[in-house]
């Protein structure tokens, strides 16, 4: 763990969050923080990055990092019914470049609360997205994987794409997980061309923490989220298992090899990072792909070494904030450098006092009273801008007490 400020002055603050699931994105996070951060520390230099994690918002957050332009466009949402949606043409030094937020089409906010069946929802209006951004005749599209609400093996993102997905009586089988047991083969003759010639590639920013199946795959880990019954869940990990044997068989040539049961990733966003490996596409972790690429064209590790301070946010901070979330990355980093990092929640969860031995030095929740979730997100800004002072009012009185103390006298 590194060592608070001790000095009652920082000069330079990095402010690199998140953003905070259905309430602020990471450009408005980071905004608020450095507000909160200027009204404590008149004078300071503040810097903010905000940090893309695939989920919700990439698409947003990185079209603004470059420059780009968002492209909204209709398509199939995760029950079957249409929603707006969109996808991100980047611009600057990654102009033909396109990002695609699985979120934006088959995210767990599109599924009404009464609706929470992983064995029909679909990811086709994934493909869909993916289809329109080669359409427009892209060299890359990066696919973010995160909040999705979605589980049926990236099946109705190939069926978008072209694959015609068989069963044994030689017919197209329908959408969702639980269709997946029913799948005999693959007819990849109709895939998108940018796709079947090698014209284009997709990349897939993920977790590489998510597999597809076992103990420890998607169905089991993340289906009771989605909404799973406990036979559902079962249902899907077969399901599974017979995916994984498919694709392994009838994949494109460049995807021979590939391990889609256990291989890193293929669980992302309910089994899409299998389905679109079939064809092609690259699993990469979510960091190496959005901040080490250069995409978003941020160089984060510079930015941090000529901080004082970073600050980093997520709408969370629990058990899972070390398993590859933002404010992870953000404090493996700065505790590379020596730089202290706090860390800014909507709500701390149960295991949150982990995330000190991963180099967050302090954390605190946003919420000054208890108050109901939607109360929270209806003045999250408000409230990110209060808890950002009030911290830094703390550390400057911490910071203070120390310097004086080392003065010294008789007392």
């Amino acid at each position: 763990m590194t060592s608070m400020p001790s000095t009652a002055f920082v000069r330079r603050v990095l402010v690199a969050p998140s953003g905070f699931k259905e309430s602020l994105d990471a450009e408005q996070v980071a905004r608020a923080i450095g507000a909160g951060v200027r009204r404590a520390v008149p004078g300071v230099r503040v810097r903010t990055v905000p940090i893309a994690d695939g989920g919700e918002g990439t698409a947003r957050t990185l079209a603004a990092a470059t420059g780009g332009s968002i492209v909204n466009r209709t398509v199939t949402g995760p029950v079957g019914d249409p929603v707006d949606s969109h996808w991100a043409r980047l611009g600057g030094s990654s102009e033909g470049r396109a990002v695609v937020e699985m979120a934006a089409a088959a995210g767990l906010r599109l599924v009404p609360q009464d609706r929470r069946d992983p064995t029909l929802t679909t990811t086709r209006g994934v493909g869909e997205l993916i289809a329109a951004a080669l359409d427009t005749g892209v060299t890359s599209v990066v696919v973010g994987c995160g909040d999705s609400g979605t589980s049926d093996g990236g099946l109705g993102a190939l069926q978008a794409l072209g694959v015609r997905v068989l069963d044994a009586s030689g017919e197209e089988v329908g959408q969702g997980g639980a269709e997946l047991s029913r799948v005999d083969r693959l007819d990849l003759s109709g895939l998108h061309p940018a796709l079947a010639s090698g014209k284009a590639q997709v990349v897939l920013a993920l977790n590489p923490h998510n597999v597809l199946t076992g103990p420890r795959g998607v169905a089991r880990v993340f289906g009771p989220q989605k909404g799973a019954t406990p036979e559902q869940v079962e249902q899907l990990a077969a399901g599974f298992d017979n995916w994984a044997r498919v694709l392994e068989r009838d994949c494109i040539d460049t995807a021979q090899g590939t391990d889609f049961a256990q291989g890193v990733g293929t669980g992302a966003s309910g089994g899409l990072g299998a389905g679109l490996a079939a064809v092609g596409a690259s699993l990469v972790p979510r960091f190496e792909a959005l901040l080490d690429s250069g995409l978003a064209g941020i160089d984060l590790d510079k930015s941090i070494r000529g901080a004082d301070l970073v600050i980093t946010a997520e709408g969370a901070i629990d058990f899972q904030t070390p398993r590859g979330k933002v404010p992870a990355e953000v404090a493996r980093r700065a505790s590379d450098q020596g730089v202290p990092v706090i860390g800014l929640a909507g709500t701390l969860g149960q295991g949150s006092d982990a995330v000190h031995g991963i180099g967050i030095d302090a954390v605190a929740s946003i919420l000054p009273v208890p108050m109901s979730l939607s109360e929270a997100v209806r003045d999250g800004e408000d409230l990110l801008i209060a808890a950002t002072e009030r911290f830094m009012r703390t550390l400057m009185l911490g910071a203070s007490i120390a310097e004086a103390r080392l003065v010294g006298d008789d007392w």
